[in-house]
């Protein structure tokens, strides 16, 4: 199971942006979805990694939030609430998002497996730097190509040529963000288990 426990980034300069995230994220496919749980603090759970990289990159390309990502179990059946929650991973995410704090890339993973955990979180910290240091362009180019087939349908989409989108996602590292997508939510569900479960 993962727990996302996210943190607004300098909220008393700030404006409270909880709300906005919130609504952002209703619609996500989550088990217990996100919830004000103290301040500008939301907490979220799943049991979908490659859902945790994705709410991990989106949190991390809106520049707003410090991302902890607790990996292990929960106590079941899950309460109706997020802020109820108990259990190992709600522990590691309160561990990880506070060592996020502490990080370039605003985002850490902490699990009962801490050799997999501290893989996982360097596969996004690499992502998150990637992440973090495209252009509007760039970001523009690589939301709208995941949701295309071709990119000659993302050119239409765009109303720019297919020339234009290949190189804006050849400078945007999309294809070495996809790569870096899947090895991230490996390691995360290699995170999940005890040490002397392996792979």
């Amino acid at each position: 199971m993962f727990v996302l426990t996210v943190d607004q980034r300098g909220s008393r300069h700030d404006i409270d942006r909880v709300e906005g995230l919130l609504a952002d994220m209703e619609a996500r496919p989550l088990l217990r979805k996100f919830e004000r749980t103290a301040g500008d603090e939301v907490q979220a759970v799943s049991d979908d990694a490659e859902l945790v990289v994705d709410l991990a990159l989106e949190l991390v390309r809106r520049g707003h939030w410090h991302v902890g990502i607790g990996i292990g179990p929960v106590e079941e059946p899950l309460p109706y609430t997020t802020r109820a929650g108990r259990g190992r991973a709600f522990e590691s995410a309160r561990d990880a998002v506070n060592r996020a704090k502490r990080t370039p890339a605003g985002v850490s993973a902490a699990a009962v497996n801490p050799e997999s955990a501290r893989d996982a979180e360097a596969a996004l910290w690499l992502l998150a730097l990637l992440v973090s240091r495209r252009t509007p362009e760039g970001h523009a180019a690589v939301a709208v190509m995941r949701g295309c087939s071709t990119q000659g349908q993302a050119a239409d989409r765009l109303g720019i040529t297919k020339q234009a989108v290949s190189q804006r996602l050849a400078t945007a590292g999309w294809q070495a963000e996809m790569a870096g997508r899947n090895l991230a939510a490996r390691l995360l569900r290699m995170a999940e288990q005890k040490p002397e479960e392996g792979l």
